[in-house]
């Protein structure tokens, strides 16, 4: 394949002689007169050198060469000009140039020049490739290589790129705070603040405050006026989590400030712009709560541009241990203790638990075995007792063995946790699937604690 060079000169003779005597040289070539036509060119077509003189109107050769290297880094650039100086060489090389030629030169120099440059890009490709193909599986600091985090891997690098709102859905201790953070970090506003607050953690009053900001005196407590989060996350994102806790009250506000891109501090008329992106998460089934009446519609639908579900833990197989190894090296490292491994045993009954609390309870459940453990290996005593006793939902119905039969009590505890988990723990399908109201679920779900029994 020939190596493709583009000349950029604004004397016809000389490009025009270049590209003749490189073309006999078995190279493929286009020219162009000005840097803003190669700027042009080469976002339509690729080449593997550029060859641009220096002294050039409008666009001098050390800017094209800046300007180019700032969307194609991996792009040999050569400058050439009549009129060489140390100074201008080291103008070039610091703008990024892969060479400097001074005329008069030979135009083996030239080809040289070219067909090294065209080399080592190629060889710097095929180590970029190298590294991709040997990088473990991950996005950001998200850890796990099952292959529903392997998909969720590629929603993410899509959804980091588009500006749209993002609704990040999934059970209590999935990690939707990491994956806002990793969104925001692989996105074009990476170097701008994120800022975060849980919806659930105060009333509304407060919460109005703390999002759009307050004048001096709005209210008691206002001794001087203060930005919202919306102002101090502008050209970054801000985190809403728990949006399904937000009070009815507060919705239409928050519904007005996304639509508008503005804010009314508490106790002003006057609109504050703002430019951030918008981040939501939730535990909660919003499509129930629209239906409910406790969650508005078209604030539903401004926030849930772009969802992205994330997988409970018990769906995410070897993932369990991969994620338990991590903690324990990180914990047992702050604790200075040496424990090297789980136990055949313990690690068994790490991936038999079900993991209600996902993967903060297990990263809870490592703390406490680490402060346990006596030798080392993480022992199954090291454990929570729950982990130990866990019994899967699988129910020998068959037996004739007394001690593997079940209360009724347990039996439909066990039968609605997998109800639960064949739909990703939407309250309403499951309701559907049981023949029962949501309400009635709900309050079995209240008598057996905050979750379901888990499968």
């Amino acid at each position: 394949m020939k190596t493709s060079v583009l000349i950029v000169d604004d004397d016809a003779a000389m490009r025009d002689m270049l590209a003749a005597r490189l073309a006999t040289r078995g190279f493929r070539v286009e020219r162009c007169a000005s840097g803003a036509e190669a700027i042009e060119i080469i976002e339509h077509d690729d080449f593997d050198v550029v060859v641009t003189d220096v002294n050039m109107k409008s666009m001098n050769g050390v800017e094209l060469c800046k300007r180019l290297l700032e969307h194609r880094p991996q792009l040999p650039v050569i400058l050439i000009t009549a009129f060489g100086s140390m100074d201008l060489a080291i103008q070039a090389i610091r703008a990024g140039a892969y060479d400097f030629l001074p005329k008069p030169f030979e135009i083996d120099q030239l080809a040289l020049a070219i067909e090294r440059g065209a080399t080592l890009a190629r060889l710097k490709d095929e180590v970029q490739r190298l590294r991709r193909a040997v990088a473990p599986i991950g996005f950001g600091t998200l850890i796990g290589e099952s292959p529903k985090m392997t998909e969720l891997y590629g929603v993410l690098a899509k959804v980091a790129q588009s500006s749209a709102p993002v609704l990040i859905t999934g059970e209590s201790g999935t990690g939707k705070e990491l994956v806002a953070h990793a969104i925001h970090a692989a996105g074009a506003r990476a170097e701008g603040p994120f800022v975060a607050i849980n919806c659930a953690a105060m009333p509304a009053p407060l919460l109005e405050s703390e999002l759009f900001g307050h004048e001096k005196g709005a209210f008691t407590d206002a001794r001087t006026a203060k930005p919202g989060l919306f102002v101090a996350a502008n050209r970054g994102t801000i985190f809403l989590d728990e949006i399904g806790e937000l009070p009815l009250e507060m919705q239409p506000k928050l519904l007005r400030a996304l639509q508008e891109h503005s804010v009314r501090p508490v106790g002003s008329t006057t609109e504050v712009p703002f430019d951030a992106r918008i981040i939501t998460a939730t535990n909660r089934n919003l499509e129930t709560m629209v239906e409910e009446r406790t969650f508005r519609e078209d604030l539903y639908f401004r926030i849930n541009v772009l969802q992205v579900d994330l997988p409970p833990l018990r769906s995410r197989g070897g993932d369990v241990l991969v994620l338990a190894r991590h903690f324990l090296d990180r914990i047992a490292a702050r604790a200075q203790k040496r424990i090297v491994g789980f136990s055949p045993e313990a690690a068994q009954k790490l991936m038999a638990y079900a993991w209600p609390g996902n993967v903060r309870e297990l990263e809870n459940c490592i703390e406490r075995a680490v402060a346990l453990a006596s030798f080392e290996q993480i022992a199954v005593s090291d454990l929570p007792e729950k982990v130990r006793a866990f019994r899967s939902s699988q129910l020998v119905l068959s037996s004739d063995d007394p001690t593997t039969l079940v209360t009724l009590d347990e039996l439909e505890q066990r039968y609605v946790a997998r109800v639960l988990e064949s739909v990703n723990g939407n309250k309403a399908a499951a309701a559907r699937i049981l023949g029962i109201e949501r309400k009635t679920l709900y309050r079995m779900l209240e008598r057996w604690g905050e979750h379901a029994p888990e499968s």
